[in-house]
């Protein structure tokens, strides 16, 4: 009969850089999500409100591992649902209501884990 034993240390510091960099990197990829967003020229635009000063990453929940990107305009919602409206297309020539189709289930769905990838890689060189 063999007997077998084992020590097992965790590395405490690193765990917790590594948690860490989790949600930076979910932090960063939903900056970078909105970033996209803003430069495929797909929000509605008139003044620009919408999708400048109105749409912002929300982080208040980013160490329970969720971010969301919100709109806090009272018309957005009603512009996002119904992409049958007329949009002008003068300052964003690709404006259309569902704006963010393309990264949820459309040619972009793959954006925000591949960011989310290359910027924890960055953080932590793993």
């Amino acid at each position: 009969m063999m007997k077998v034993s084992s020590v097992i240390k965790l590395n405490l510091p690193k765990i917790k850089e590594l948690t860490d960099a989790q949600i930076a990197a979910l932090e960063q990829t939903a900056e970078a999500l909105h970033t996209e967003v803003v430069q495929a020229e797909i929000m509605p635009r008139d003044t620009g409100n919408l999708q400048n000063e109105s749409t912002f990453v929300d982080t208040s929940k980013s160490k329970q591992g969720k971010v969301s990107l919100v709109s806090s305009t009272p018309y957005a919602r009603r512009l996002y649902f119904h992409p049958e409206y007329h949009f002008q297309k003068y300052e964003n020539a690709f404006a259309s209501g569902k704006w963010y189709e393309p990264w949820i289930d459309g040619i972009s769905a793959d954006f925000c884990r591949e960011a989310y990838k290359k910027i924890y890689k960055r953080l932590t060189g793993v």
